[in-house]
């Protein structure tokens, strides 16, 4: 037995706080909402950005320049390792053929092959790009490696 089985955790039964409850309450008449002004209003919630008239921290910091990272090409990965496994000899791997064995879960992400791992089976591999290992390795196999856009 150990000593967490027998007490609780501490702050697991936080009573509520109970507003309005009279002067000696401690959170009576406002009910701990100040005086007057939209905080005192029914619905009324602080937007996370605002900072009570002093400049926004967003307004505060120098934007300079442009980024390209908004247009980079995200490749889905497959490795040599997957195709082995999942293939028979002889067989084209498409896109669509990846989709279904579940090596890929997009059609619209272009692929690239890489070469984590071995072929031993002639494979026609259909891909956006390859790297130079897994080309070698696929034409070492006697498959073909066919970029496609």
């Amino acid at each position: 037995m150990n000593i967490t089985d027998i007490t609780k955790r501490a702050g697991s039964n936080k009573r509520r706080k109970r507003v309005g409850r009279g002067a000696g309450s401690g959170s009576g008449k406002t009910s701990g909402r100040g005086h007057k002004g939209f905080g005192q209003r029914s619905g009324w919630r602080q937007r996370s950005q605002q900072e009570g008239g002093q400049m926004p921290t967003f307004r505060r910091i120098p934007k300079r320049g442009f980024s390209n990272a908004n247009f980079t090409v995200r490749y889905g990965i497959v490795n040599l390792e997957d195709l082995e496994g999942r293939y028979e000899a002889g067989s084209h791997v498409t896109l669509q053929s990846m989709m279904e064995v579940g090596l890929i879960r997009n059609l619209r992400q272009p692929i690239k092959v890489l070469g984590n791992g071995s072929l031993s089976k002639k494979l026609t591999v259909d891909a956006a790009r390859f790297s130079k290992s897994a080309e070698e390795k696929i034409k070492a196999a006697g498959g073909e490696a066919r970029i496609i856009v």
